[in-house]
Parts: structure tokens; C-alpha cells; sequence
């Protein structure tokens, strides 16, 4: 199994790319060389993955490649953009606590 294997979804991805994503990080080559990289640890997590498992993952900040095993000889490929901003901020401050929901008495005594 190749990055060549996979031509069809690379060319798709690289087209898409272009077209659609604005990355501050890459340019269209730059993503070129990320995706057919990722590709290959793709296929590597793929071909060594252990019993059970039916997937080979490679993952970056911008994009993630996944192998997943199928009926055919040639597994699937999935190529995804990951939405990631190097302007986001924390969502809420780190000082901020989860909740925890406090009971109220009355409704105790209601339910018993």
C-alpha cells in the first residue's frame, strides 16, 4: 500500500484545499507535503495496528487522514479538515469551576 493507493482522495482533498480552506499556517504545497506525510503515517498505523483494531489514524492541527479497514483489499480513506484557528481563545476562563446541581430541600420532601 502507497500514498499512490490513494490518488483519488488526495487529488479530491488538494482540490478542496484550494478552493475552500483558508490556512494562515500552509500553503497549497506545504498542505501537499502535510497530507501525502499524514498519508503515510496513516498506512503505517494501518499495517501495524493491532488485533481488533480497524483503523489507521494520523492527525495534525489542520487535517486528519484515517484508514479504515472495509470487505476490499484497499481500505477506506477519509480526509478531514479539522476547524482550528490560531486566533481562538479558551472558551471560558481557566479560574471558571464546572457546576454541580445542588438539590433544592422541598423537592426532597416531595419524593418521599
Amino acid at each position: 500500500m502507497t500514498v499512490e493507493t490513494f490518488k483519488q482522495e488526495t487529488t479530491a482533498a488538494l482540490k478542496a484545499y484550494d478552493k475552500y480552506i483558508i490556512c494562515i499556517d500552509k500553503t497549497p504545497d506545504q498542505f501537499q507535503a502535510s497530507l501525502i506525510s499524514l498519508l503515510l503515517k496513516a498506512i503505517h498505523a494501518y499495517e501495524n495496528r493491532g488485533l481488533g483494531f480497524r483503523h489507521g489514524i494520523a492527525v495534525d492541527p489542520h487535517l486528519t487522514v484515517i484508514l479504515s479497514e472495509n470487505d476490499t483489499t484497499r481500505p477506506l480513506c477519509g480526509i478531514y479538515f479539522n476547524l482550528h484557528s490560531p486566533y481562538q481563545k479558551d472558551s471560558l476562563p481557566k479560574t471558571v469551576r464546572a457546576m454541580t446541581e445542588v438539590l433544592d430541600e422541598s423537592s426532597k420532601q416531595t419524593e418521599n
